[in-house]
């Protein structure tokens, strides 16, 4: 069994990019999913884009540090009894990837091998993630085979090369790729598959001495809204901080009749839709989180007006049944 780490910080787009490997690279895979909560949404975005993926979750804990001997019991299950070809990990985006690669390299023997790490980097908040999270950021770039830069579609070449001379600096080494990776050939996305864990890709900058991230989160399950407009109320005041420094904020509900997907990264929010489910849920990741007031909102029917969210009793409260969680 081969073992591919993805690593990438808080929103860099580790998810997306894995589906699209997983696309256009051939082989057997199975997927780890470390979530920093307590449910996990990426199992299920990952679920729908191909059922017959196999998942394994390891929430609420980093596989870095406070869940390690978890992770490198799974990755031992998972290679005695799937036995996959690949192995992919998406580690929280708070991991340190150093820590991640000193505690596999511990149980790797002739049925486990490393391939070199890949570390997604989200381009348009690139310089403000390394101003706020240096140490973490650098080290998911110093310890990667290959950089793959997010979100730029639509930036300038001179941009994008600024931005590759800025992490070839960090990281000599690195393959940095800016362009829409979506766009690469199979053989790209094959090569991935194909390149060792060596001296060269990723394997030489010890991290240990790192800071650790000290961020908090808040799972939630069967959250609903009244509608649409509500939802979009709610996540402009997550970005604004009406309920904590959130910086990652993930999940999916039903708004009225439709069932929205959510994304929240740094100061930025997206909706999009999203194939109806059984069950709904989200993540927030930050510090100080305000979690009796996001309870409150997802999961009691508190109604959010132009000034932000304040008691049902002063509006109109969702109604049971209409909402189907």
């Amino acid at each position: 069994m081969k073992l591919l780490i993805i690593s990438g910080f808080l929103g860099a787009g580790k998810t997306t990019f894995i589906r699209e490997l997983v696309k256009k690279a051939k082989g057997d895979f199975a997927i780890m999913e470390n979530e920093y909560g307590a449910v996990g949404v990426d199992q299920d975005l990952l679920k729908q884009s191909d059922a017959s993926l196999k998942v394994w979750e390891l929430p609420e804990g980093c596989v870095c540090c406070t869940r390690k001997a978890d992770f490198a019991s799974s990755v031992l299950t998972i290679a005695n009894t799937l036995d996959p070809e690949y192995l992919i990990v998406e580690p929280s985006g708070v991991g340190s990837l150093g820590r991640i690669l000193e505690n596999v390299k511990k149980i790797q023997y002739e049925r486990i091998s490393l391939l070199s790490p890949v570390t997604v980097v989200d381009g348009t908040n690139f310089y403000e993630s390394m101003k706020k999270h240096r140490s973490l950021c650098a080290d998911q770039i110093e310890m990667a085979g290959t950089v793959v830069v997010s979100k730029m579609e639509s930036a300038k070449e001179q941009e994008k090369n600024e931005l590759a001379e800025n992490i070839s600096s960090m990281n000599p080494n690195a393959e940095v790729c800016t362009g829409p990776y979506a766009e690469n050939g199979s053989s790209w996305w094959q090569s991935l598959l194909q390149k060792p864990l060596s001296e060269e890709n990723g394997g030489t900058v010890a991290s240990s001495g790192r800071e650790e991230e000290e961020m908090e989160a808040l799972a939630l399950t069967s959250i609903c809204l009244e509608n649409e407009n509500e939802l979009i109320l709610f996540l402009q005041g997550v970005v604004s901080g009406v309920f904590g420094d959130i910086s990652r904020a993930k999940g999916f509900l039903q708004a009225g009749e439709a069932w929205l997907r959510f994304d929240v990264v740094n100061h930025t929010y997206s909706v999009t839709g999203y194939e109806p489910s059984e069950s709904s849920k989200g993540v927030f990741i930050g510090k100080g989180i305000r979690r009796s007031w996001l309870r409150e909102v997802l999961q009691s029917g508190m109604y959010i007006g132009r000034n932000g969210p304040f008691p049902v009793s002063s509006g109109k409260k969702i109604r049971p049944e209409r909402i189907s969680v």
